[in-house]
């Protein structure tokens, strides 16, 4: 399982959690709050999970490039580093925020 993946489920933990609590509390205030914490969450795992799909995608895509550089290539660990981290920071855009 990847980070994301356990992220994801540690989101759904607390999602689940606040559905619980929603349904606990005859107050109007805090089954509201809850459904909104529970919505939050949802959205949360939406997101996480199209972004898990573009890291699976990207991540296979550069497995395979790896491949064929070390095949083509007397390419070093170091410089495959430097190779890998500039080919993570453009295809997540981490630079730009």
């Amino acid at each position: 399982m990847t980070p994301l993946q356990e992220f994801i489920e540690v989101l759904k933990i607390h999602r689940d959690t606040a559905f619980e609590k929603e349904k606990l509390y005859e107050d109007l205030v805090l089954t509201e709050y809850y459904e909104g914490r529970a919505k939050a969450f949802e959205d949360a795992i939406s997101f996480a999970e199209a972004y898990s799909e573009k890291e699976v995608s990207t991540l296979m895509w550069f497995a395979a490039y790896v491949a064929g550089e070390l095949c083509e290539k007397d390419i070093s660990l170091g410089e495959m580093r430097v190779l890998a981290e500039g080919y993570y920071n453009k295809a997540f855009n981490t630079k730009e925020k």
